[in-house]
């Protein structure tokens, strides 16, 4: 666990669909398109109304760019809001920089919701193919930065991944933390 004042940032192996902090993320394609990876898991476990949502939002806005982020309601999930981002997929160029982006989003977006916790997975490291320890440096990086600055309301930032290889690197990189 990362300690930042009386905030907290947990590495953990678990389902993400079954975290209850105040909003889980979904690392999501740039239509919000629940068809593979997590995001099925999410909209599967969320009920039809999380892609309702999301194509309600996408008649509105037309396409989520990369790095930006939206929040739906959790339905059925043990969340209250879903917050959808797209992270980079892997040889379109800068990727370092727009995952970077893609968890600012997210974060400041649950800021200004209000939220005190959060799970986020292990965002373009799946089916989009960006290299796990880079994700993993990228998100806790990004995350301790976050908490460090002024008077923020999010308390807790669970990382949670489904795998243990992935939760390995994060703990790996979480020592640098310590």
């Amino acid at each position: 666990m990362i300690k930042i004042g009386n905030k907290k940032i947990l590495i953990k192996t678990g389902d993400i669909t079954k975290e209850d902090s105040d909003a889980i993320v979904n690392p999501a394609n740039s239509a919000l398109q629940h068809g593979g990876g997590a995001a099925l898991a999410i909209a599967r476990a969320g009920g039809s109304k999380i892609q309702s949502d999301s194509n309600e939002l996408i008649k509105k806005i037309g396409s989520l760019p990369v790095g930006k982020a939206v929040i739906t309601y959790g339905h059925d999930l043990n969340c209250k809001f879903v917050i959808h981002t797209v992270g980079p997929i892997m040889g379109e160029g800068n990727e370092d920089e727009k995952l970077k982006k893609a968890v600012k989003s997210v974060l400041n977006l649950a800021e200004s919701y209000n939220l005190s916790s959060i799970s986020v997975p292990a965002i373009s490291s799946g089916i989009f193919g960006f290299p796990k320890e880079r994700c993993a440096k990228i998100l806790l990086e990004t995350s301790v930065e976050f908490l460090k600055g002024g008077d923020i309301y999010l308390k807790t930032i669970v990382m949670c991944n489904h795998d243990q290889q992935t939760t390995d690197l994060f703990l790996k990189e979480e020592l640098k933390y310590i």
